[in-house]
């Protein structure tokens, strides 16, 4: 089933969850745990994130050598377990970033095999690494490119000219949103005009950055449906689980943590500090879906505890 099928189903709060691959070589086991405690909750959908090859630079006998190599891969294959093991819906992120546009035709072409009918597209983080491109490829520079190629794929239009008998592939387009702007964007105002361009080439829902401060996510839709973007924005929460969370989530994200938060983590002790991001988290919930808010989305990587925490004091 569409996310966007999912959303106008629900008579219930709808609660989801994102998960990262396991490194080259690692163990599925702890993966399959994951899953198994997360759909205890019956999420609508789980998302699988996608990454990119990087270089890579090992010390050897012989002197520093250098490798590019994918470090997590297993997208496709955690979706399909997910999609046919599990019966839920399996979310795939797919990327500018590293890929061409034949790859990833390709890759969609897989994914419509397996009855996955829903995408998130994103450009993917820079990486040292840029892949070289061979005569006759091409690649996607924005997420809009990326959106663009899948809706030519739903209205059966493939790179390959001459397959004018091509099937449509019915992929539902899901997008990134930044209540807070993109990095990159010099305001939240250009930034919201870009989220509405992958609106506008057919994207079909936003799901957001994660944030601490609900105003945030609040004035976001309200700037987002004032731009013409009548699309449902899910909220993307993450529970701070560490201490070193102050500094590595603004790090990595470019998001800002309130002052109150911040209070309370450096008051507790570190064997306190998870329960205070689930406290937290549990604010923000009860806040977001007394607003009314289409579902919430959880970014919990590879670490269930956290969520079950939080979803006994729910009462979910």
């Amino acid at each position: 089933m569409k996310v966007t099928e999912h959303l106008a189903k629900a008579k219930d709060p709808l609660i989801s969850f994102e998960l990262i691959p396991p490194k080259r070589g690692g163990d599925i086991k702890s993966l399959l745990s994951v899953i198994d405690d997360i759909s205890k909750y019956n999420p609508p959908f789980i998302d699988i994130t996608s990454h990119a090859a990087e270089v890579i630079y090992e010390e050897t006998a012989e002197g520093i050598r250098r490798k590019i190599k994918r470090k997590r891969p297993g997208t496709l294959g955690i979706c399909a377990l997910i999609q046919n093991k599990y019966d839920i819906d399996a979310i795939p992120h797919i990327l500018c970033q590293g890929f061409t546009r034949e790859e990833t035709e390709d890759f969609l072409i897989e994914l419509k095999y397996l009855s996955i009918e829903n995408v998130l597209a994103v450009r993917g983080d820079e990486s040292n690494y840029q892949k070289p491109l061979i005569a006759g490829r091409s690649r996607n520079i924005y997420a809009v490119d990326l959106v663009r190629q899948i809706n030519d794929m739903n209205n059966g239009k493939y790179l390959e000219d001459s397959l004018l008998d091509a099937e449509p592939s019915n992929f539902c387009i899901g997008v990134g949103g930044y209540p807070e702007k993109h990095f990159e964007a010099p305001n939240l105002e250009t930034d919201i005009t870009y989220v509405k361009e992958k609106i506008d080439a057919g994207a079909d829902y936003i799901v957001t950055q994660m944030f601490f401060d609900n105003q945030k996510y609040f004035s976001f839709v309200d700037k987002c449906r004032a731009a013409g973007i009548n699309v449902p924005i899910i909220p993307g929460l993450k529970i701070l689980t560490h201490r070193q969370n102050l500094t590595t989530l603004p790090s990595n994200f470019f998001i800002s943590i309130p002052n109150q938060l911040v209070d309370e983590v450096m008051e507790s002790k570190d064997e306190h500090v998870l329960e205070v991001g689930v406290n937290w988290a549990v604010k923000q919930v009860e806040e977001l879906f007394s607003h009314n808010v289409p579902s919430i989305h959880f970014y919990i990587m590879q670490n269930s505890r956290p969520i079950r925490m939080l979803m006994n004091k729910l009462k979910l």
